[in-house]
């Protein structure tokens, strides 16, 4: 019986590919260093699925940066602003796409499907000349060859590789993508050949975009694309794969009457009705896929009803046909779970990283094919029974707090101008109020010293002094720049869920459970194993401290749940939106705290809320309901003299504005600086926006200080679209990852255009 691993991790067990290729952006080691950790990696990747008797094993998952980027690459699509003039792309071309240059901006990056992966948009036009200007494909099939191990090279697919690009700069917004179809299907042509002389047997396509509500001409591509490469495919085994959400219908139909084609994945995890759609008809002789194993979370597969699944289908598509496979690549869950020696032993048992999702797989094989492993199998059934009767992660009391939601949509008494009016006779600000998202830049200094009180290396007291004269530092700052609105900067913080989700209850964090973000970036999603409440308050002690400090009004900070939710690693025994409610009623205890300690205006940020919508529409009103409801659960109970703040990351905002609105915050600041048009236009298509709104005046993802002109220039551009008593003026972001030297001289420039336009405001009454 054959098994089947979507793709894998590419940052390794400890992060050694990140610490490699930002020892060789920072001109620390070679290109052959940099190859050398790649290509160990890789061959202990391959070796490890070998072991592990896995037949189907993927080649050119493998990336630097990105696949896309890769496929990018491979076409030699290359925006001219690099300067490329032909031949193999090298390491230099590759990494300035991917990350500018000294003269050049990078490529676009956005979120891969509804993952918190990134890739770089590929950037396309009319006159883009497509030549075969990347190997990698075909070099790592021959080097896994060479170790012996018989690999599947996978290729993004042309069809999803076009619907996933944009139109470059200059070129018509509403230009075809799917006409350069034609175009790239030669270069394809020149892989695959390729890849068929180096002696591979199967190649898989992923073609993930299936899975999105596709009208037909779209769908119609897919139908050309394949027939126009059946004949390079001929002689080849071809496996398309898709991942993510069920398949559509009319999209199955499709992909399982293409031209050439020997087997079919689906994500049989994400999309529980595709087996509906398999029982109904499948063709005959073709391979089946199966993804039981999943691929975005970290819970211990259930065997048992996964080999349940697995025996329906055999019955369905034959012995010999059928495949166990994961739901998707492996990159978006942690990679191996043996360097986690500080987990609880219980909570464990209930895990499966990468490296554990291989065995699985090839155990579901085993087992099909009459070679069950009994001690295996019963390990993992005790340990899905104790996951179902633990103590540790039923609390009656939040079951049933969080079941008694259901009934009111929980809004706060008055409606938002009502409550601006009781808010600004409190805090009296001047118009085109001043303030920053949260976090102040965090030094070297400040890491070690959270870092020495995690390892009790300094006293409790020690550290407190020292956070406190960071806070004070941080308030002086704002009151010497005259910002209206301060925050304390967050010193105590590592991470913006992270540091919430260690002091709830429910919640469990790894050592090197890291996941790959973009680039070199990885984050170590916290893992919601159980009930969450909130035993003691979390954030009520610096709070109140920095208020002590100023009398200014001083901003609380909390992550909200929908973003807490997001950036979790979240159980999977019931519906997410359950979770969602329980983490919303520890904030709101939060909240409520906050607000009795004095703090008037706070802040609960939800920068993932978009991330989170579901890839069919059909599915995305029900999450929009549910999310924005946590958020208003979280402030429901509230005075109308405290203000409600809320900030969200750069995001398609057009599409949800009406879900922005229902949140009813007092104000909310947008990530918004390298979009402006975009976010604005939906004001000035006649949207009405009665809340106070502060879309950032200027990028804090750049080191570039703006001028005072540029940001007034900005801020007026905002003022022909939006009323003046709404407006307030502030960066995009948090300044976290900043340097002083870059946040002092631009955050002096935002408030002295604050100030121009107030007086220029005040001249034309």
């Amino acid at each position: 019986m054959a098994s089947h691993i979507v793709g894998y991790p590419r940052m390794g067990p400890k992060r050694e590919l990140k610490f490699a290729l930002e020892s060789f952006w920072d001109g620390k080691s070679s290109a052959e260093d940099l190859q050398k950790v790649a290509a160990d990696l890789r061959s202990s990747i391959w070796k490890q699925m070998a072991d592990a008797s896995i037949k189907y094993i993927p080649s050119n998952t493998f990336a630097y940066y990105d696949q896309v980027l890769d496929t990018t690459a491979m076409l030699g699509a290359v925006p001219p602003r690099y300067g490329w003039k032909g031949g193999e792309i090298g390491h230099d071309v590759y990494f300035s796409m991917a990350r500018g240059n000294a003269s050049v901006p990078a490529m676009e990056m956005t979120k891969w499907f509804d993952t918190n992966y990134h890739y770089i948009v590929p950037e396309l036009g009319p006159d883009v000349k497509f030549s075969y200007a990347s190997h990698k494909a075909v070099s790592e099939y021959k080097e896994a060859k060479a170790l012996g191990v018989n690999t599947v090279p996978v290729l993004v697919g042309p069809v999803s590789y076009l619907l996933l690009s944009k139109p470059a700069k200059g070129v018509d917004k509403n230009f075809s993508l799917l006409s350069l179809l034609g175009k790239i299907l030669p270069v394809y042509k020149e892989v695959i050949s390729e890849l068929k002389a180096a002696g591979a047997s199967w190649i898989q396509f992923d073609e993930p975009t299936l899975v999105m509500d596709l009208d037909s001409h779209k769908l119609q591509a897919f139908t050309e694309a394949y027939s126009q490469l059946e004949s390079s495919l001929s002689g080849l085994n071809v496996l398309i794969e898709t991942y993510f959400a069920d398949i559509p219908a009319e999209a199955y139909k499709v992909l399982t009457s293409l031209k050439g084609v020997t087997g079919f994945g689906f994500d049989l995890v994400r999309g529980t009705k595709t087996l509906d759609l398999i029982k109904g008809a499948f063709p005959k002789g073709k391979y089946l896929f199966a993804g039981v194993v999943d691929g975005r979370n970290i819970w211990a597969n259930d065997l048992a009803a996964s080999l349940s699944t697995l025996n329906a289908l055999e019955g369905i598509v034959g012995k010999d046909k059928l495949v166990v496979s994961t739901s998707c690549s492996l990159l978006h869950t942690a990679v191996d779970l043996v360097n986690e020696t500080k987990l609880d032993k219980e909570i464990k048992s209930w895990l499966a990283f990468a490296a554990q999702k291989v065995v699985e797989v090839n155990m579901l094989a085993k087992a099909l094919a009459g070679q069950k492993d009994e001690a295996f199998f019963s390990a993992n059934a005790t340990a899905q029974a104790s996951r179902k009767t633990s103590p540790r992660v039923i609390n009656q009391a939040v079951q049933k707090a969080a079941a008694a939601l259901k009934g009111s949509d929980h809004r706060r008494a008055t409606n938002v101008s009502a409550r601006l009016d009781a808010q600004q006779k409190k805090l009296n600000l001047p118009i085109l109020p001043t303030t920053t998202i949260g976090s102040f830049p965090q030094t070297v200094e400040l890491r070690r010293v959270r870092r020495e009180y995690k390892a009790k290396k300094i006293s409790e007291d020690e550290y407190v002094k020292a956070i406190k004269e960071e806070i004070n530092k941080v308030v002086k700052l704002q009151e010497e720049l005259d910002i209206d609105v301060l925050v304390h900067g967050e010193p105590e913080r590592n991470d913006m869920v992270e540091y919430f989700g260690e002091q709830l209850s429910g919640f469990a964090f790894t050592v090197n459970g890291w996941v790959q973000s973009y680039g070199s970036r990885c984050v170590k999603p916290p893992i919601i194993y159980g009930d969450v409440s909130r035993p003691k308050p979390m954030t009520v002690f610096w709070s109140s401290m920095a208020q002590s400090m100023t009398a200014r009004p001083m901003k609380g900070m909390l992550t909200g749940p929908v973003t807490i939710l997001n950036w979790s690693f979240v159980r999977n025994d019931q519906p997410r939106f359950e979770t969602c409610y329980q983490i919303a009623l520890a904030i709101k205890d939060e909240v409520e705290d906050l607000e009795k300690a004095g703090i008037n205006v706070i802040q609960i940020d939800e920068a993932a809320l978009r991330e989170g919508l579901p890839l069919r529409k059909s599915e995305q009103a029900f999450y929009l309901e549910w999310a924005v409801h946590s958020f208003r659960i979280t402030n429901c109970g509230v005075k109308d003299t405290t203000q409600i703040h809320t900030h969200m990351c750069y995001s398609h905002f057009n599409d949800i504005i009406h879900s922005i609105i229902d949140m009813d915050a007092d104000v909310i600041t947008i990530e918004n600086s390298r979009s402006d048009e975009k976010l604005l236009s939906v004001f000035r298509e006649g949207v009405k926006y009665g809340a106070g709104i502060g879309p950032g005046v200027y990028d804090i993802h750049s080191p570039r200080i703006p001028s005072t002109e540029e940001i007034a220039d900005r801020v007026n551009k905002m003022l022909a679209v939006l009323e003046k008593n709404i407006l307030w003026v502030n960066p995009d972001c948090g300044l976290k990852t900043r340097k002083y030297t870059e946040v002092k001289p631009a955050l002096k420039n935002m408030v002295a255009a604050a100030k121009v336009l107030r007086t220029q405001l005040a001249s034309t009454k």
